[in-house]
């Protein structure tokens, strides 16, 4: 980030992916409201469906803020075990994960799908946190920019020009060879993929695009997330596994106050 570049405000989030039931959801909302994390960080937490209303009720009127980890791409309809922008938004959430790694080998879904989830999104006022990232084929193959700025374009056709301290949207590198394997990329290969990203989207967006947060997410834990946290491109964590426990959360989210 260059001197004269704005400050961008940290953010993590907390991807709880298909873990906890209710009573897990409350104990952790009240552990985390009673250590009161520090509001220089914004925080996300993101919930499987059946538990948004448990953190709704166990998160409001505190600094944290909710989300959905996929929605449909249409507003309603006969979409059996999908989820609409309106669902989430009845539920308090702020924003939406788009193009999770997960979501993509998992479901199948392409950067066209993707792309009409972050359209979506936005159609219904929720902050996406748009998802890329390479495989370790990929990485191996030397095809790691060639993903990112494929899944990079798809996504930005449908995103504004970042609006001076109310960015409409996040990313997330999330390299898959590092997501739930124990193995974490270094604070360079890290940073080298934030800043890479943040060049084309100073391509797309000229000066706007040192507004926009690039989190990484990739077995973020309490003892590697400060060192992370120093590049200068990289504005946070999307954090999986160690998100299922409030005190490493927290801890985390201390790394970047």
């Amino acid at each position: 980030m260059s001197a004269a570049a704005p400050a961008r405000r940290p953010l993590v989030g907390g991807n709880w992916k298909m873990y906890h039931l209710r009573a897990d959801a409350e104990a952790w909302c009240r552990a985390v409201r009673a250590a009161a994390p520090p509001t220089a960080v914004d925080a996300v937490v993101f919930p499987a469906f059946p538990l948004l209303a448990t953190v709704e009720a166990g998160l409001t009127g505190s600094a944290l803020a909710w989300g959905g980890q996929d929605l449909h791409p249409a507003d309603q309809g006969a979409h059996t075990g999908d989820v609409s922008g309106a669902q989430l938004v009845d539920l308090g959430c702020a924003w939406a994960l788009c193009g999770h790694s997960e979501r993509r080998h998992d479901h199948g879904e392409g950067d066209e799908l993707v792309a009409a989830k972050v359209r979506a999104a936005r159609r219904h006022g929720l902050t996406p946190l748009v998802c890329v990232g390479e495989t370790g084929e990929e990485r191996r193959a030397g095809r790691t920019l060639e993903v990112l700025d494929r899944q990079l374009a798809a996504a930005l056709a449908e995103l504004p020009a970042p609006a001076p301290g109310a960015p409409p949207w996040a990313l997330a590198y999330e390299p898959v060879w590092a997501i739930g394997t124990g193995e974490t990329a270094t604070p360079q290969t890290a940073q080298e993929a934030h800043a890479h990203l943040r060049r084309r989207l100073g391509e797309r967006f000229a000066g706007a695009a040192e507004g926009v947060r690039i989190l990484y997410g990739g077995s973020v834990k309490p003892d590697n997330a400060a060192d992370l946290f120093a590049g200068p491109d990289v504005d946070g964590f999307l954090v999986g596994g160690a998100s299922l426990d409030a005190a490493a959360f927290l801890d985390i989210i201390a790394c970047c106050a």
